[in-house]
């Protein structure tokens, strides 16, 4: 049975060949999707902890995301109906996730897919991660989890998340030299 095509997004895909990482996120939001950008939220995380990192040469704006791309990184949702809250998507939102990122994963070839929280990892596989490095792959393509960078993951303190970005960097960078 064939897999059915990922519904259209409100936020673009950002992807190329030759990406070192491809940071999955769980969904848009609504100002992200009114942004047409990922991670628009002024609150969210993801721009600052991706620039402390090493990711970027300097902070991004989430409108500057295609810039990405220069920096060897990606981005996509594990599902792509926009909601006020992630507590809003149900399994049916993720239907194909799993078959989708597989073939991007052969298709673009990146060295990991990093999911944005551990509930992006888990809609996508039905399974419930810890963060890091994960025993699954696709294909050639590790899968690591981060913490969530969204504002309603306050529970997981600023030093704690770049400590995650940062162990993710140093697995991206060993994977390219």
């Amino acid at each position: 049975m064939a897999s059915r095509p990922a519904a259209r997004s409100a936020v673009p895909e950002v992807l190329a060949p030759g990406l070192r990482v491809i940071f999955c996120g769980i969904n848009p939001g609504r100002i992200s999707a009114a942004a047409g950008a990922h991670f628009a939220n002024p609150r969210n995380d993801f721009w600052r902890l991706l620039h402390v990192a090493g990711f970027t040469p300097r902070l991004l704006a989430p409108s500057e995301q295609r810039e990405l791309k220069r920096y060897g990184c990606g981005l996509t949702n594990a599902a792509s109906r926009t909601t006020r809250g992630s507590g809003e998507l149900r399994r049916a939102d993720f239907a194909g996730a799993a078959e989708r990122l597989a073939a991007l994963a052969a298709e673009r070839r990146p060295a990991v897919i990093a999911f944005v929280g551990k509930e992006a990892y888990r809609g996508a596989f039905g399974e419930r991660p810890s963060l890091g490095l994960q025993k699954r792959r696709l294909g050639d393509t590790r899968l690591f989890v981060l913490p969530s960078t969204s504002p309603a993951n306050a529970a997981v303190p600023w030093a704690e998340r770049r400590r995650w970005f940062r162990k993710l960097r140093a697995l991206t960078s060993a994977a390219r030299s």
